[in-house]
C-alpha cells in the first residue's frame, strides 16, 4: 500500500488514521455491562493485575466471556475534586436491560475505600450465577440514574496518543459542559479501545462511542441537536451491537435524527458475503443461541465482503425495520500503536472500509 507523505511522518496513531481518513464506526466495544471505578492515577499497566479491585475484574472477565459469552468493560475514573469524597470510593455499575434497548440500566455506591474490592465482588458475582449480597452496600446506593456520564480516555501508559489528545480534549469537555450541579459528569478514563481514534470517549448510559473528536462539535455531542450528519465521520458506533451492525446503526441514525439514541432497538446481521468453509458454516452457526459461540462467529467472519443487517426499533411515534446492506469499500493506511521515539517509524497497516449500499425501511404501525 502506497504511503502518503503526510501519514509517513505521524508518530501518533491518531494522526495516521485521521491523515488516512479511516472511517472510525465499527470500532466500538460490544458491551453487555460495564463496571466504572475510581482509582487515583497514574494508571501503569500493571494495574490490571495487581490492583485489589482491577485485578478481580480482570479474572472475572474471562470466566465471564468463556462461560457465558457476555462482555463487560471495567473502567477506572480518576477521582475529580467536585465529584468526588475523600475517603469514599464510587462504583457505577450498568447492565443492558434487554435484547431490544435504548439504553443501560445504572447502579451506583459511594463506598468508604476499604469496601470498594468486596462491593465489586459482589456486583461480579451476581453476573457468574453466584449469590451476592449487595444489601451490604444498600445505605451507599446514590440516586444517580438521571445523570449522564462521558468518559475520556487519558490513558497514556496505554498509547501516547490518548494522553497527547484526550487529556486536553478532556480539560476543554470538563471545564465547559461538566461543572457541579450540572446533569453531566465528565471522568478522565482508562482505555476501552480504539486508542487511533483519540481523542475518544463514551457516552453513558446510551452507550455511544466518538473517536477523532474536535473542540468545535461539542456542543452538538453535549446537547444532541443541531445538524447531525456533521458528526457522521466522528461517529464509532454503539456499544449495544457488533462491529457490521455499527455500521448500519449509524446509517438509521442519520436518517432518524438524535431521537434515534431514545428508540428501543434489536440489530442483527442476518448474512454475510463469505469464502471457503466460511461460507458453508456461517448461515448454520449464526441461529446457535450459544452466547460465546455467537461473539467467536462474529470475529471469525469480520473479512465479510458484504452483510446485511435488520434493525427492530420502537419509537414513541411508531416501530419499524431497517435493512440494510453494507459492502466493502476499498482500504486505508492505519496504526495501532502510536511510537515513543521521534526517529521511530511508525508501523502502518491497510484497515478495510465499508459503505451502506442499499437501505429499506418498513412501518409496522
Amino acid at each position: 500500500m502506497e504511503i502518503s507523505d503526510n501519514v509517513a511522518d505521524c508518530r501518533y496513531c491518531s494522526q495516521v488514521s485521521k491523515a488516512s481518513g479511516e472511517d472510525p464506526i465499527g470500532s466500538a466495544q460490544q458491551v453487555d455491562y460495564w463496571l466504572l471505578v475510581e482509582i487515583k492515577q497514574p494508571w501503569p499497566v500493571s494495574m490490571f493485575m495487581e490492583h485489589p479491585v482491577i485485578a478481580q475484574v480482570i479474572s472475572t472477565v474471562k470466566k465471564l466471556i468463556l462461560r457465558r459469552g457476555v462482555i463487560l468493560m471495567p473502567v477506572a475514573i480518576s477521582p475529580d475534586p467536585d465529584y468526588s469524597t475523600p475517603g469514599m470510593t464510587r462504583v457505577m455499575y450498568y447492565r443492558r436491560p434487554a435484547q431490544k434497548f435504548a439504553k443501560y440500566d445504572k447502579q451506583e455506591y459511594l463506598v468508604p475505600d476499604d469496601q470498594a474490592p468486596q462491593l465489586a465482588i459482589e456486583l461480579l458475582n451476581q453476573l457468574l450465577g453466584k449469590t451476592a449480597n449487595l444489601s451490604l452496600f444498600s445505605a451507599y446506593q446514590q440516586n444517580t440514574q438521571h445523570l449522564r456520564e462521558m468518559l475520556v480516555c487519558t490513558h497514556t501508559q496505554i498509547d501516547l496518543a490518548c494522553g497527547r489528545f484526550g487529556t486536553p480534549f478532556y480539560r476543554q469537555l470538563r471545564q465547559k459542559y461538566g461543572q457541579p450541579r450540572q446533569s453531566l459528569r465528565v471522568w478522565q478514563s482508562t482505555h476501552f479501545g480504539g486508542h487511533q481514534f483519540a481523542p475518544t470517549l463514551v457516552d453513558l448510559p446510551t452507550g455511544q462511542f466518538w473517536g477523532h473528536l474536535e473542540l468545535d462539535i461539542l456542543p452538538q455531542l453535549v446537547e444532541r441537536n443541531g445538524d447531525h450528519y456533521q458528526l457522521k465521520n466522528f461517529y464509532r458506533g454503539w456499544a449495544g451491537c457488533s462491529q457490521f451492525e455499527q455500521i448500519a446503526e449509524r446509517e438509521a441514525w442519520m436518517r432518524e435524527g438524535w431521537n434515534w439514541f431514545t428508540y428501543l432497538k434489536k440489530i442483527r446481521a442476518t448474512s454475510k458475503g463469505l469464502t471457503g468453509l466460511k461460507r458453508l458454516l456461517y448461515p448454520l452457526l449464526q441461529w446457535i443461541p450459544i452466547n460465546i459461540l455467537q461473539l467467536w462467529l462474529d470475529r471469525w467472519t469480520s473479512d465479510a465482503s458484504w452483510i446485511r443487517v435488520k434493525i427492530v426499533y420502537t419509537s414513541p411515534q411508531d416501530a419499524g425495520v431497517y435493512r440494510i446492506i453494507i459492502e466493502e469499500n476499498g482500504e486505508v493506511p492505519s496504526a495501532q500503536k502510536s511510537v515513543t521515539e521521534k526517529d521511530e517509524t511508525i508501523l502502518v497497516m491497510p484497515v478495510k472500509q465499508y459503505r451502506v449500499s442499499h437501505v429499506e425501511k418498513k412501518i409496522l404501525r
